[in-house]
C-alpha cells in the first residue's frame, strides 16, 4: 500500500540541506516518490497519515554494533578493552546457542527501531550467526552482518576456529543471506580485529570482498596497548596494516580509529575507507577520544555506532548524537562539531558505512522509504525554533520521542508501538537467554 506523510517538518538530508515545513513525503512501492508541499494523489489503498507538528527525517543508521552482545548489557563495567575481551565478552560470546543468539537480536532491533534506527553494520560471534539473520528477516529491519572471524593461536579456545573453516562459514552466510529480502539483508566480512586474525585470513579476506562486492567490517586502534601490540607483531599501525593486507577502500568501514597517527588519517582519506565513531563505547571502556573533526575536515567518511551493549549499556543514537556533538568541543572549539554535521553522520554517513548511499541516508526520489518519525514537542525540547530542527534533534531528543518508523515504506513502529516484534515477549526471552547464558560462565 502506498502512503502519505502530510504536513510534517521534512528533513530531507538532501545536497542541498533542505529541510520543508507543513510538507508531505508520498511513499509507493517501498520508495519515496516525491517530497514537496501539497502533494496530492489519489489511489485505491493509500493511506494518508498526518504527522503535523512532527519531524520527518531518514531512519538513522548505526556503522557499527554487535547484536550478539546485547544480552551482556551492564555485566562488563569498569574494565579497558582487552581485560573486558577476555574476561568478560569472550566467556559470555562462547556460550551463546541459537536460541541465545536470536533472543539477543531480538531484543537487539526492538530497542533500535525503537530509538528512531532502520538499519545497522553488525559483528557477531564465531558461531549461530544465522539467528541474528532471521531476527533481521523477521521484523523487518536492514542489516549488514556477519560472523566474527578468529583463527589467531592466542584466542581462547571456546571461540578458536581454523582459518579454513572461518572463511567456509563466513562463505556459506554469504550465500545464504547476501541480497536475500529484496537487498535488505546483506554480508559483510569481519575479521574482529588484528590480534585475533592471522596474516593469512586477512589477505584471503582482504582478496574475497573484491571478489564477492561485499563489505569488510572490522575495529581498528580502539585502545592504545591494542595498538602496542600490533605494532609489536606486525611493525606496523593498524590502519598501515589493514592497507597491505587490502583491508582499505570504500568498501571498508573501520570502527573506532581513536589513535591514528597522521599518515593513517591521511591513508584513510586517499583509500576513501569509512570510520565509525563510537563515543559512549569510547568512553566507558576508556580507550579515549578519536580524532572525529580533523577526520572530517579532511575529507573522510565518518558515521556513529553505537558498539555494543556490554560497552555502552545502550543502543540509542539520540544519546550518540549529543555525545558525538559535545565530546570534541573543548578541544576544537563550540562550532566544530555542529548539529547540522553530527545528524549528517547518523544518516548519510551510516548509509557510506554499509555502501548504501545511493538508496538511504537521505529523503528523496527514488530512494527507499526508510523513515523516522519524531515528536519535539515534549518539555525537554521545548522551546526551539522551528527553523532550526537540527538542534533539538541532536541535543535535545530522546529514543521516547519517536512516534513512528518506516523501513522499505513498512511500518515496524506506529505510535511509538512495536509492529513486527512484541517488546513483552522480547524483554521476557532476553531474560530468560541472559540467566541461561550468565549459569554457563559460572
Amino acid at each position: 500500500m502506498d502512503l502519505l506523510l502530510t504536513n510534517g517538518t521534512v528533513v530531507t538530508m538532501n545536497r542541498e540541506r533542505e529541510v520543508l515545513a507543513d510538507a508531505d513525503v508520498l511513499i509507493q512501492d517501498g520508495r519515496i516518490a516525491r517530497v514537496g508541499r501539497n502533494i496530492r494523489t489519489r489511489g485505491a489503498g493509500l493511506r494518508v497519515l498526518d504527522v503535523a507538528g512532527k519531524v520527518v527525517l531518514p531512519g538513522f543508521i548505526h556503522g557499527h554494533l554487535h547484536a550478539c552482545q546485547t544480552l551482556f548489557r551492564n555485566r562488563a563495567d569498569g574494565l579497558e578493552l582487552l581485560d573486558w575481551l577476555r574476561e568478560r565478552i569472550w566467556p559470555f560470546e562462547a556460550a551463546h546457542d541459537a536460541d541465545s543468539m536470536r533472543a539477543s537480536a531480538d531484543l537487539t532491533f526492538a530497542e533500535l527501531i525503537r530509538s528512531g534506527a532502520t538499519a545497522a553494520l553488525d559483528m557477531g560471534t564465531v558461531r549461530h550467526y544465522d539467528a541474528v539473520f532471521e531476527s533481521a528477516r523477521d521484523c523487518g529491519f536492514r542489516l549488514t552482518g556477519g560472523k566474527a572471524m578468529m583463527d589467531a593461536p592466542d584466542v581462547p579456545a571456546h571461540l578458536h576456529e581454523s582459518t579454513e573453516a572461518s572463511l567456509a562459514e563466513s562463505l556459506a552466510l554469504l550465500e545464504r543471506w547476501h541480497g536475500t529480502q529484496g537487498g535488505r539483508l546483506r554480508y559483510a566480512f569481519a575479521p574482529r580485529f588484528v590480534l585475533s586474525c592471522t596474516d593469512k585470513l586477512m589477505r584471503e579476506v582482504g582478496r574475497l570482498a573484491r571478489e564477492k562486492g561485499v563489505r569488510i567490517h572490522t575495529h581498528a586502534s580502539e585502545n592504545r596497548t591494542e595498538c602496542d601490540v600490533v605494532r609489536e607483531r606486525t611493525g606496523k599501525g593498524n590502519v598501515a596494516y589493514f592497507h597491505d593486507v587490502g583491508f582499505t577502500g570504500p568498501h571498508v568501514t573501520l570502527a573506532h580509529c581513536v589513535w591514528l597517527a597522521e599518515e593513517e588519517q591521511r591513508l584513510l582519506r586517499d583509500t576513501r575507507t569509512v570510520v565509525c565513531h563510537c563515543p559512549g563505547s569510547n568512553l566507558k571502556l576508556a580507550s579515549g577520544i578519536a580524532p572525529v573533526p580533523e577526520l572530517l575536515d579532511a575529507g573522510v567518511s565518518v558515521c556513529l555506532g553505537a558498539d555494543g551493549a556490554p560497552c555502552n549499556n545502550n543502543l540509542d543514537m539520540f544519546m550518540e548524537m549529543r555525545l558525538a556533538a559535545l565530546l570534541h568541543k573543548p578541544r576544537v572549539g563550540p562550532r566544530g562539531m555542529p548539529p547540522e554535521r553530527v545528524l549528517e553522520m547518523a544518516t548519510l554517513g551510516g548509509a557510506r558505512a554499509l555502501g548504501l548511499e545511493a538508496e538511504l541516508g537521505s529523503l528523496e526520489e527514488g530512494k527507499r522509504a526508510d523513515v523516522t518519525v519524531v515528536d519535539l514537542s515534549g518539555l525537554h525540547s521545548t522551546p526551539f525554533d522551528p527553523r532550526d530542527v537540527y538542534s533539538p534533534l541532536v541535543y535535545s531528543a530522546r529514543a521516547s520521542d519517536v512516534v513512528h518508523v518506516l523501513i522499505d515504506g513498512k511500518p515496524v513502529l506506529k505510535d511509538r508501538t512495536l509492529i513486527t516484534l512484541d517488546a513483552a515477549s522480547v524483554a521476557s526471552s532476553a531474560r530468560q537467554q541472559a540467566s541461561r547464558i550468565a549459569g554457563r560462565v559460572r
